[in-house]
């Protein structure tokens, strides 16, 4: 995926850009892009608490972002799976990291979450 056209375009975003089939409920949102495979989104269009739960007690985060999770200048790639109070805000300000073992990159103080990532619970960027 061409992650320049996006982190470009992302600066000049100044309102969000969400996709209407990820579930938003109790998220702070703030000047965000999110992409979600078309064939993954018709699977999971209706996913219940219970099964998130179930997916929880598998050990794995559903697709998506979980509950009170903060993003502030945030690109994030299709099918990643974001934990429960995550905090991606680019803390420090950090102009550029690699840190794709871990689920994202920073460019121009922009960070952009792989396609399929998974960021743990808890996690502050």
């Amino acid at each position: 995926m061409d992650y320049e056209k996006f982190i470009l375009a992302h600066k000049e975003v100044e309102a969000d850009i969400i996709v209407a089939t990820l579930s938003m409920d109790g998220k702070c949102v703030n000047t965000t892009i999110l992409g979600l495979d078309d064939d993954i989104a018709k699977e999971n269009k209706t996913l219940t608490n219970d099964d998130k739960k179930l997916l929880y007690a598998k050990g794995s985060d559903p697709i998506g972002i979980g509950k009170n999770c903060h993003t502030k200048r945030v690109i994030i790639d299709k099918n990643a799976r974001i934990g429960d109070n995550v905090k991606i805000i680019n803390i420090n300000n950090i102009q550029e990291a690699a840190r794709e073992s871990d689920g994202y990159f920073i460019k121009s103080e922009i960070v952009t979450v792989i396609e399929d990532a998974v960021i743990p619970s808890g996690t502050i960027i």
